[in-house]
C-alpha cells in the first residue's frame, strides 16, 4: 500500500527564512524580475537614462537635436531661480537629491538643509513673482516623447490653440512632445505660451514655442505652481510624471484643498485600464467612494477638453462672486 504523502505545512507553521540563507526568496519587481541592492542600483540608473532618451527622442522627432539651457533658442524671457546660490556640487547631482540625502552627518545638516530651506523659499518666491501674471491658465502635461506626425500632437496642438482664443494661458514642463504641442498652439494662437521647467541630471533646454521659462530645482516647488497657477490638469498620455500630478490633483480635489478644478484624461483607450481598476478594484474594495471617480473626465475631442475647463471656470467665478457678495 502507497504511502500518503505528507501534508504540506501551512504558511504560518513554515519555518522562518533566515536572511542570508540560501532559502531566502528574493521580492520581485514588477516586471517580475528578483529584487536585490544591485538590481535596484541598475534599474535606477537605466531609468534615467530612458528619461533622458525620452527627451532626447522627443526634441529629435521635432527635427532638432535636444538643446541645452545654455544653447536653446531664447525665449522672451527666462528666469533661472536660485542659480547664485548654488554650490560647486556634481553638476549630475540635482537640488532634490541633495535634500532628500539621508546619510549626511548631523554637522553638515546644520550646515546645508538648515541653510537650504532658505534656498526652497527663495524658489518660491520667484516663482510666485514670475508667475502671477499669468492669468487663468490651464497646465497641460503628456510624454516627451511624443512625436509631431502623432494625432495626440496635434490634438495637443488644436487644445493649446482653443484655450488661448477663450483667453487661457498654456503651462506645460517646457519639454518636447505633448507639452511643446500644447505651447506651439497656444503661441501660434496668439495666448501666453508658459514653461516650468525642472532641473535633471543631464542638461536639457526648453521647447522653442514658450514666451518666457522658469527654470526650478525642487519638485514640490514647480508642482505646487501647476497647482496654483492653473484652473484645470488637462493630462495626455504619458509615464510616472504624468501620473504623478494627475493623482496629487485628484488628491487635492477629494480633500477638499482646491474646487472647481476640472483634470481631463485625453485619450479614453490609453487611459481605459487605469479606469477599470480604479472602479473594480479601489472603488470595488471600497479605498474611494464611487463618487470620486467622478472627479476625472474622459475625451478624445479636443474641443470638448476646452469647453469643460471654460465651463468649470464659469462657475468658479460665479461661485467666488456669491462668496465675495454674502
Amino acid at each position: 500500500m502507497p504511502r500518503k504523502k505528507a501534508a504540506e505545512p501551512r504558511p504560518s507553521e513554515r519555518s522562518p527564512r533566515v536572511p542570508g540563507t540560501v532559502k531566502e526568496a528574493l521580492p520581485r519587481s514588477a516586471s517580475g524580475r528578483k529584487v536585490d541592492p544591485t538590481q535596484l542600483d541598475s534599474a535606477e540608473h537605466q531609468a534615467l537614462a530612458a528619461l533622458r532618451e525620452r527627451h532626447v527622442e522627443g526634441h529629435e522627432a521635432a527635427g532638432r537635436e535636444m538643446p541645452a539651457p545654455e544653447r536653446s533658442r531664447a525665449p522672451k524671457e527666462t528666469r533661472t531661480v536660485d542659480d547664485a546660490i548654488r554650490d560647486a556640487y556634481d553638476q549630475y547631482v540635482t537640488e532634490d537629491e541633495k535634500l532628500f540625502q539621508s546619510l549626511a552627518g548631523a554637522d553638515e545638516f546644520t550646515r546645508s538643509d538648515t541653510w537650504r530651506v532658505l534656498r526652497i523659499m527663495g524658489e518660491f518666491i520667484e516663482g510666485f513673482d514670475k508667475l502671477a501674471g499669468a492669468g487663468k491658465a490651464v497646465t497641460v502635461f503628456g510624454s516627451a516623447r511624443t512625436p509631431p506626425d502623432d494625432p495626440q500632437y496635434a490634438a495637443a496642438e488644436r487644445l493649446g490653440a482653443l484655450l488661448a482664443e477663450r483667453g487661457f494661458a498654456v503651462i506645460t514642463g517646457a519639454g518636447p512632445g505633448i507639452m511643446e504641442a500644447s505651447n506651439k498652439g497656444a503661441k501660434l494662437a496668439g495666448g501666453k505660451s508658459i514653461g516650468c521647467n525642472i532641473e535633471l541630471p543631464f542638461e536639457q533646454g526648453s521647447n522653442p514655442y514658450v514666451d518666457f521659462v522658469v527654470n526650478f530645482r525642487y519638485f514640490f516647488v514647480r508642482k505646487t505652481m501647476f497647482i496654483k497657477y492653473s484652473s484645470a490638469f488637462v493630462i495626455f498620455p504619458g509615464g510616472f510624471g504624468t501620473l504623478d500630478e494627475l493623482f496629487e490633483a485628484v488628491t487635492l480635489i477629494q480633500t477638499g484643498k482646491i474646487s472647481q478644478f476640472p483634470v481631463i484624461l485625453f485619450g479614453t483607450h490609453y487611459w481605459a485600464g487605469l479606469l477599470r481598476w480604479l472602479r473594480s478594484r479601489v472603488a470595488g474594495e471600497r479605498k474611494i467612494s464611487p463618487g470620486d471617480l467622478d472627479l476625472l473626465i474622459v475625451t478624445d475631442d479636443p474641443q470638448e477638453a476646452a469647453d469643460a475647463v471654460v465651463a468649470a471656470y464659469a462657475a468658479y467665478v460665479q461661485k467666488a462672486r456669491k462668496r465675495g457678495g454674502a
